[in-house]
């Protein structure tokens, strides 16, 4: 008896085993089928809330056009205000028509025909903020804009939630005023939501703590609530649209039976479905990540800029098109390879390595700029500025480094030939200069040419009388000689001031003191100062430190400022006072400056000229160029300074410029 109990009950423990597995799959589907039903309750109601909010956006948009077309009956043959009622008329949703001025003035308006008047009881300033803050979103949007709600009270004790539409009315490109249509809330859900969703639940506005504002549309009551929210976001002003919406409780299968062939039913569609669905999401995510892909391709194709990435040992692991049309290697080539790169010259593979042995260990700082010069499969170089950043995977850990490499060779021919025509533009107003003080030097050289004249026929007669005379002859003899060899030098001094100006030389910046910049200059300012009838002074202490400078360019700047400041003392000018002066100016903790100040007592310059003073080409002058002081600004900005005017005191103007101080003295 007891061995034939151990099976049976192992067999009863078995059934029990599998009455409690499949009680626990019919319970598990049954209450899978309910919350499937829910599922798809929730679903319906979500997508009629959205309907909803659609319908209620492209009625918006046709009231908006319809108030545009409003904007212009006064300048047809209807009146604005006949043309007014009848858009009340069509649109019961609009309780008021206005329209204000672009202060906000009411001009004109209209009330709906279908009710009384909605601001009759506490007139219309009862929400005036609402229409200011609707007219300022309409203005900087230059479209449409929308106030908040506000509820506004009536005579039979109840009240109606309205919202002001501002619509901007622009003529001629030009703001005339605001046409505000007054929208009530209910009548928009009542209008503008279709008749099959208010059928079956109930809708409403709600604020964003969930006040209803208004509602429509009504439902059976049920066992269960059904709720969707959709925003409806507005220019200027958001609702929350809420849909509600009652079900019964889902009824439960006749028998068990059927309830487990239709649970196993169901539940195979279900994993059926599931698994379609998946696919077709796998399929969605693949075609997806194939777009991104292809997109990214293209782009990097499209790009002129070579692309470049590195592994953290410094080996490539991509290049874009750009970069091998750039370094004449195809991608294989360049794929997998590490130090030396195929593309640096041979005679850069220390320098090179270095510097990505400094990138790689992280010690150079991201994003970067560094000029460098590669070499394309033919042996050419050609210089690049590159950009690296570091390469971060999916998991913010760092996997090496892209770079961005720009091909700088054309902006350096630019430049070269910019600098060329600069030099030749300067060449070219220093001979204009020259020339100007032609007149000049045969008026100045004639003086002392006429004096060493006369010295030497004096000195020719008094050696014919030598004999005859006492012996002081002798000595007056030697003082005339002596003249004549003073006269002389001074001709050759003028002679060569100009010679030096003239002649071209490259350009070299060399560490010059103040005074001899001036010292340099001065024979070709005296001979302009001379025939002007004007006083030179120079306020320059001997032990001014030197500055870095192109000697030449920097004289030009000096000539070309003294030359304009004698020219602006017209001969109305009682005093005529010109003041080269030099100090140190403010500094930073990089560099230290010197400035140098030209100072003259004319007219001074008008305003109107002054905002063109440093055009290219703009002068006041009958025979100028209007280069002067043009290539001065750009002579002293290519030295890092800064080139200035004001206005003298108590007339006149002051030009100052500021050159860089040399680290050694000169």
């Amino acid at each position: 008896m007891l061995t034939s109990f151990v099976p049976q009950m192992r067999r009863w423990m078995l059934w029990g085993l599998l009455v409690v597995l499949v009680l626990t799959m019919l319970s598990t589907l049954v209450w899978l089928a309910g919350r499937y039903e829910v599922t798809q309750v929730q679903s319906r109601i979500e997508r009629d809330a959205a309907d909803a909010v659609s319908d209620i956006r492209t009625a918006l948009t046709r009231n908006v056009q319809s108030l545009q077309a409003l904007q212009y009956a006064d300048r047809g043959a209807i009146p604005w205000t006949q043309d007014a009622q009848v858009l009340l008329r069509e649109h019961r949703e609009w309780m008021r028509l206005e329209l204000r001025d672009t202060d906000l003035r009411i001009l004109k308006s209209a009330d709906s025909p279908f009710r009384s008047p909605v601001f009759n009881r506490f007139g219309r300033d009862v929400n005036q903020p609402e229409v200011v803050h609707a007219c300022g979103v309409a203005t900087r949007q230059a479209g449409p804009g929308y106030g908040a709600s506000a509820y506004v009270p009536q005579a039979d004790g109840l009240g109606v939630e309205v919202m002001d539409l501002c619509l901007p009315v622009i003529i001629d490109g030009k703001l005339t005023g605001y046409t505000v249509a007054t929208y009530s809330l209910a009548e928009m859900l009542v209008n503008m939501v279709g008749q099959q969703l208010t059928r079956r639940q109930e809708v409403s506005f709600t604020e964003s703590d969930g006040t209803r504002l208004a509602m429509h549309g009504t439902a059976l009551r049920g066992s269960r609530v059904f709720i969707a929210k959709q925003l409806l976001d507005l220019p200027g002003h958001t609702m929350v649209l809420r849909m509600d919406s009652w079900r019964g409780a889902p009824d439960l299968f006749p028998n068990v039976l059927t309830a487990l062939v239709t649970a196993m039913a169901i539940a195979l569609v279900t994993v059926l479905v599931m698994l379609a669905r998946d696919m077709r999401r796998r399929q969605r995510v693949e075609l997806d990540l194939a777009n991104a892909l292809a997109f990214r391709k293209a782009m990097e194709d499209s790009l002129v800029t070579g692309l470049r990435a590195r592994d953290k040992q410094g080996k490539i692991t991509y290049v874009n098109p750009a970069f091998c049309e750039m370094v004449g290697f195809e991608a294989q080539e360049l794929i997998g390879r590490g130090v030396p790169a195929p593309y640096w010259p041979p005679e850069m593979v220390d320098e090179y390595g270095q510097r990505q042995a400094l990138r790689l260990a992280g010690n150079a700082p991201p994003r970067l700029g560094a000029e460098s010069v590669f070499m394309r499969k033919n042996g050419e170089r050609f210089p690049v500025m590159i950009f690296e950043a570091p390469l971060i995977n999916a998991l913010g850990e760092q996997t090496g480094w892209m770079g961005a490499v720009l091909d700088v060779s054309e902006q350096r021919r630019v430049e070269e030939v910019s600098r060329a025509s600069q030099e030749r533009l300067q060449a070219t107003a220093r001979l204009a200069t020259v020339g100007e003080m032609a007149s000049l030097l045969s008026h100045e050289l004639n003086q002392p040419l006429a004096a060493i004249s006369s010295y030497a026929t004096g000195s020719l007669n008094l050696l014919q009388d030598a004999a005859k005379t006492d012996p002081h002859l002798v000595e007056s003899l030697g003082s005339a000689i002596q003249r004549i060899g003073q006269q002389a030098e001074r001709a050759g001094k003028v002679i060569k001031s100009v010679h030096d100006f003239v002649r071209r030389r490259d350009q070299a910046r060399e560490a010059v003191t103040p005074r001899a910049l001036l010292d340099d200059v001065m024979p070709l300012v005296s001979l302009q100062a001379r025939k002007l009838g004007v006083r030179v002074v120079v306020n320059c202490a001997a032990d001014l430190p030197a500055v870095l400078c192109d000697r030449t360019m920097v004289e030009q700047v000096l000539l070309n400022l003294t030359r304009n400041g004698m020219q602006a003392m017209t001969s109305d000018t009682t005093h005529k006072l010109l003041t080269l002066s030099v100090r140190p100016a403010a500094s930073n903790a990089t560099n230290r400056w010197m400035e140098f100040t030209v100072a003259d007592v004319g007219q001074g310059i008008p305003e109107g000229v002054s905002e063109k003073l440093f055009t290219p080409f703009f002068t006041t002058k009958a025979e100028g160029m209007g280069l002067g002081l043009s290539l001065c600004r750009t002579v002293v900005e290519q030295h890092g300074g800064f080139l200035s005017h004001h206005a003298n005191v108590p007339s006149g103007t002051v030009f100052s410029f500021t050159l860089p101080q040399s680290s050694l003295e000169a």
